[in-house]
Parts: structure tokens; sequence; C-alpha cells
């Protein structure tokens, strides 16, 4: 029992980081569709100012809580997935960091190369993550002592690429929608058309993604075992309507909740139909990574269990007033400090 509740909580804590800094990533990978100025540029920064740092917090909770609750599990994934891995730590650096740097020197020069990292620092780990967790979904091609047997380019097959494609274009409707909340004027109206038109491209690439999932993957046999967890598939369904619905209605605020839905529904059907793997390997079932296999003591998951009762809710509690507290337009007023936030 308590390893599936910790299970069920990994998913939860990925699908969050996921929805949270995926607002984030989505701001750097529009930032060359959008930002036509240096005030467009300086208020996206400002979009993303007081949020982007403690949105990882749920990155290094999700990595925290694999290493925790299934250290065996952690060892292969992060042992296995190395390069990625290691491609992804190296993006997230060089994105925090333009978000200080940026301003330290008066040349056009110095803000075009931050400005560019921000972008691959945004566009690169989205289309990691989602390439790693469709892999991680259709299984790696572990051996009997949970070695993986391929490499990088291994991870470069059609259903991978499929998830890449797939995060980039959510993260990029997210970031939009984040910015048309955030935004006023032509930004705003650039944002929201911006929004529009990627939605299209996430509803045919969902569609696309799920017909590879049946081709490529065992996902749906929990669903086909117990049908009523098919309500999971619902939420990025109710969620995607919405996004257009709200955008209609020209409530911003709702269509990027709707949106946050729909990345936290994608995620978990993935994370539930894996169940009870966590690292399923593509060679053989028998070699994958499990909650039975790879899971901590039953006294250390307990003891994690109330630590993350305490300490989850006063995290989302805090993050929900900081939102809240920034959560007005962007003014001229704001961008008088030289800060990014």
């Amino acid at each position: 029992m308590l390893e599936t509740t910790w299970f069920l909580l990994w998913g939860i804590l990925w699908a969050g980081y996921f929805a949270l800094d995926g607002y984030d990533f989505g701001l750097g990978i529009n930032m060359p569709l959008l930002a036509e100025s240096e005030t467009d540029k300086r208020v996206m920064y400002n979009a993303a100012g007081p949020f982007w740092d403690g949105n990882q917090v749920w990155l290094i909770t999700a990595g925290g809580v694999t290493f925790a609750a299934f250290p065996a599990t952690y060892a292969v994934m992060f042992s296995s997935l190395y390069t990625p891995l290691l491609l992804l730590l190296f993006a997230l650096i060089f994105r925090g960091v333009s978000f200080e740097f940026r301003r330290k020197v008066d040349s056009d020069f110095w803000r075009r190369f931050w400005d560019g990292c921000n972008v691959l620092g945004s566009l690169i780990p989205a289309l990691l993550f989602g390439v790693a967790f469709a892999n991680i979904f259709m299984g790696i091609p572990l051996n009997a002592q949970q070695i993986n047997e391929g490499n990088l380019l291994t991870l470069l097959n059609p259903y991978g690429l499929a998830g890449g494609v797939l995060f980039v274009l959510l993260f990029s409707m997210h970031g939009s929608l984040w910015l048309a909340v955030k935004s006023m004027g032509d930004l705003e109206r650039k944002a929201v058309n911006l929004a529009n038109r990627v939605w299209g491209a996430v509803l045919v690439m969902v569609v696309a993604f799920l017909a590879l999932t049946v081709m490529y993957t065992n996902l749906f046999d929990n669903y086909a075992a117990n049908p009523l967890l098919l309500i999971i598939l619902l939420i990025p369904v109710a969620g995607l309507v919405l996004v257009k619905v709200f955008l209609h209605q020209r409530v911003y605020w709702k269509a990027w909740a709707a949106s946050g839905a729909t990345i936290i529904g994608v995620t978990m059907f993935g994370v539930i139909g894996m169940y009870p793997k966590l690292l399923p390997s593509s060679i053989d079932p028998d070699f994958s990574m499990t909650i039975a296999n790879s899971a901590s003591s039953t006294l250390t998951l307990q003891i994690m269990l109330g630590v993350a009762l305490v300490f989850c809710p006063l995290v989302i509690a805090y993050q929900s007033w900081v939102h809240l507290k920034f959560s007005h337009k962007i003014t001229d007023e704001d961008l008088e400090y030289e800060e990014a936030y």
C-alpha cells in the first residue's frame, strides 16, 4: 500500500512540476515568436521572474522522491539516461543564469546572448522531458543486470520524438496563456493569437500521440483491465476543450488553469498506465524496475509520508500566495527596475 501511495505521489509531483515550470519554459520557447522589442522581452522576463525558481522546487522534489522512495529505480534511471540528464542540467543552469546576468552589462550582444540561453534553456528541457518520459512509457532496453543496452540515439525513436514535440507544444500554449494573463496591449493580443494557433497543433499532436501509444506501448493494459481509470483520460480532453472555451470568452486565467490541467492529465495518464512499473524494460518485462523491487523500507516510506503530509501543503500554500501576490498585469512601473522581476 505504501509503495502504491508513493508511486502516485511520484507521478503527481512530476505532473505538478510540468504544469508549473511548463509556462516558464513556454515563455522562453515563445520569445522569438512574440518579443519584437526590448520592452516585450522585459515583460516576458518579468512574467516568469517571481515564479521560475520556485517552480523548479518541484523538479528537485520529484527527483528527491525518486531517490528516497525508489532508490534502485533512481540509480538505474540516472545511469541509463545520463547523457540526456546532463544536457538537461546544463540547459537549466544557463536558463537560470540568464535571468540574473542579462542586466549586468549594457550591451546588445550581451543581452542577445543571454536571451539565446533562455530560449535554448527552455526549449531543450521541454524536448528532453517529452522524449525521456515517452521512452519510459514505451520501455527502455534494460537487461537482466538493469543496464541500458541503448544510447542517446536509441531514445530518438518515433514515439520518443512525438513525446518531445507534444511537450514543446503543450508548454508553448501554456506559456502564451500565462503571458496573456500578465501582459497588456499588443503583446497580450499576440500571445492570445499564438495560443489559439498552438491549440490546434496540440489537439492534432495529442491524437497522434494516443495513436502511437497504442502501437508502441502497453499503457492501455491497465485501462482495459479497469475501465474506470479512463476517467483520467478525460482530464486532458476536458482541459483542452476548456482552453478553447475560455480563450473565446477572454478569461485567460481560467484558460491557463485548464492548460495546466491538460498537462497534468497527459502526465498522469502515462504514469497510471505504467503501474506498477517505474522503469519498464523493452527487452523483458521481468527486467523492469517496479515498486516491488526498488522501493525503500517500510519505515523509510512511513517517515517520508509523514514529512510529505506536513511540508507539501506548506509549499503549495506558499506558491499559491506568490501567484496571487504577483497576479497583476505587468506595467511600465514594473519595468523601471533593471532586475528580471
